[in-house]
């Protein structure tokens, strides 16, 4: 069984991998976090699209996205702080640290990323402050 890429230290079966995969929504802001992270991992960027806000989606270039997940070899993702974002709050945020190496050139991403749920109760993914 496969470590989740997220690093939460579950299995990807047990973390990630349904959510990516559709058969469930996360239950929290942290946990679209983890699975956006281990999509970009996989190169899921359908999922990607779909946990964006609505209203930001149409700026999203899908192939800049799939040529950014194809070439990146994520190193880790370290949580830093979340507030709220918990399964009875409507917003939460998630700040973050992402590591990878895209063509040759290493990156950490630092991020506060804000999420929201949707009108059917989904976590969405809204914006970010890189720091």
């Amino acid at each position: 069984m496969k470590p989740c890429p997220c690093g939460s230290g579950a299995t990807e079966a047990a973390c990630c991998g349904p959510l990516v995969a559709g058969e469930h929504r996360a239950v929290t802001a942290l946990a679209l976090m983890r699975s956006r992270y281990t999509a970009y991992v996989r190169g899921n960027v359908d999922y990607l699209i779909a946990t964006h806000a609505a209203e930001s989606r149409t700026g999203l270039e899908r192939t800049e996205i799939q040529k950014f997940t194809r070439t990146t070899l994520w190193l880790g993702l370290e949580i830093v702080t979340t507030v709220a974002g918990g399964e009875h709050d409507a917003e939460g945020i998630v700040e973050f640290v992402a590591s990878g190496v895209t063509r040759g050139q290493a990156f950490r991403q630092h991020e506060r990323s804000r999420f929201r749920r949707d009108g059917d109760g989904a976590w969405c993914y809204v914006d970010g402050i890189l720091g």
